[in-house]
């Protein structure tokens, strides 16, 4: 963060000062885990469902902070905001368990100073990025591009939303000339609110689906939230939609600035052609654009990834990177965020992808997909373990019932339902070509280990993919770090 005194951050948030003067500068970062803070910081006092961080402010300051952003007086010196009733009305999102607002008042602060923050650096560049899967993988993908062109502040995996957002933004200071904020929503007015926090130049939608259907209730809803993003753009701004996603690239319409369209479709001003891809389902596409074309080969799996690097070379572009550098950038990439399609091997021949960090109906579909490419004309076989898609509402069902049929359509050999919230995927999967014991469905995490520890064989492939709150990254883990005890069979 830029460096302010406790007296400028009192200003920016509205605030009151409490045993300071005002003269103590912040040197250093902005931290809501007491853990984190060091020598000239600043400790945010969040209160949590199990932990109220006010406990810890004079803790943070023993150990090196300047002072605290707080809701209420502590032993420390500090910035007080006075509580405010649930989210504040500005379409952020409320804390559980904030009963007296003041979760939403340090929040409201945070924002307030993450906004201060952003307008005393004019020559910052602010990339929003949104759409219901891809997000992260695309941040990262923004960001690696970026950093040619100059620093780049960009959040680590999914940090996306009212905590996050700001706390990423505090990253950036008179060097950064490039922040890259992902940002979700779960209500209307969200991402809306995000940007008034770090108003973005550039903003790029990626796709609608069925991600969060459950609070929004249709498609429309969800693209109306996404839509926030474009409609936040200036005039001199760029926006950058998926040609090939229609209700994306109708936010044309919503946006009053210059619009870049990308994907496969002919009309798309950068888009991908000739799309290949090798036997671990890495692909290679041509890149093309009004500036020139070049071949770029991605060391990332999945086909859907083609989309994800259309929308980062875009953004790349616009900010002054060439064609040939886009694709040479391209070409060296790394997987960042963790359980993201990363890929391990054990020490008995068994690849395992472990994308189980979030999941819903688009991006289980893009795994499976991947998973098939990886073991076509391969001896081993294929494992799908998946568990419940979160979020769907009155959709969830049938959700679930494609997902499972989807599986036998593409010739997976196998398929793990973890969990009897899933288990339409293992019904629906039974029914669809008669399977016979390809599917089975397992109660846990541990009994699909042990399933798998007992059949697998050197040379298949096993996929993980299920929302994060059911754990299944914990499948993979298992098995890779099953070397230690044993192997699998």
């Amino acid at each position: 963060m830029i460096r302010l005194s406790l007296a400028d951050i009192a200003e920016a948030v509205g605030g009151r000062l409490h045993r300071a003067d005002g003269s103590e500068l912040v040197t250093g970062s902005v931290e809501f885990d007491s853990r984190e803070v060091g020598t000239g910081g600043l400790f945010v006092a969040v209160p949590g469902e199990r932990v109220d961080g006010h406990d810890f402010a004079a803790r943070a300051v023993a150990d090196g902070a300047v002072g605290v952003l707080a809701a209420r007086e502590v032993d420390a010196p500090a910035v007080i905001v006075p509580p405010v009733a649930g989210a504040d009305g500005s379409g952020a999102m409320a804390l559980a368990g904030d009963a007296d607002g003041s979760g939403a008042a340090v929040l409201a602060a945070l924002g307030a100073l993450a906004r201060a923050v952003v307008d005393r650096l004019p020559d910052l560049t602010v990339v929003g990025v949104t759409g219901s899967s891809g997000k992260t993988s695309t941040k990262d993908l923004i960001a690696q591009l970026l950093e040619p062109l100059g620093p780049v502040v960009a959040p680590p995996g999914s940090f996306n939303n009212e905590l996050g957002h700001p706390w990423t933004a505090l990253r950036a200071d008179e060097r950064t000339r490039h922040l890259v904020l992902e940002k979700s929503a779960r209500g209307m007015g969200h991402i809306a609110h995000l940007c008034e926090i770090a108003p973005p130049r550039i903003g790029a939608v990626l796709n609608v689906g069925h991600a969060h259907v459950g609070e929004f209730g249709t498609q429309e809803d969800i693209a109306r939230a996404k839509g926030e993003l474009v409609e936040a753009l200036p005039a001199d701004g760029v926006a950058v939609l998926n040609a090939d996603d229609p209700l994306v690239a109708a936010m044309a319409e919503r946006t009053a600035a210059r619009v870049v369209l990308v994907g496969e479709s002919p009309n798309a001003q950068v888009r991908a052609v000739d799309v290949e891809v090798d036997e671990l389902a890495r692909p290679t596409f041509t890149l093309v654009t009004e500036q020139g074309s070049a071949r770029v080969a991605l060391p990332l799996f999945g086909e859907h990834q083609v989309a994800n690097a259309l929308t980062a070379a875009a953004i790349a572009l616009e900010l002054g990177a060439t064609v040939e550098q886009v694709a040479e950038q391209l070409g060296g990439v790394r997987r960042v965020s963790a359980r993201r399609m990363e890929v391990g091997e054990t020490a008995d021949g068994v690849t395992v992808v472990n994308d189980a960090y979030n999941a819903n109906p688009e991006s289980v579909r893009a795994a499976l997909k991947t998973l098939a490419a990886m073991t076509r004309g391969r001896p081993g076989r294929g494992w799908a373990v998946l568990g419940a898609m979160a979020e769907l509402g009155e959709s969830e069902a049938e959700a679930h019932d494609e997902i499972g049929r989807l599986v036998v359509r593409l010739n997976i050999d196998k398929l793990v339902v973890v969990g009897e919230q899933a288990g339409v995927m293992h019904q629906a999967a039974s029914l669809e070509g008669s399977w016979g014991e390809e599917s089975v469905l397992v109660p846990d995490v541990d009994a699909a280990v042990a399933l798998l520890r007992a059949e697998l064989r050197s040379g298949d492939v096993v996929l993980t993919k299920a929302s994060n709150s059911v754990g299944l990254w914990r499948v993979a883990d298992a098995l890779l770090d099953g070397d230690r005890n044993g192997g699998v069979a």
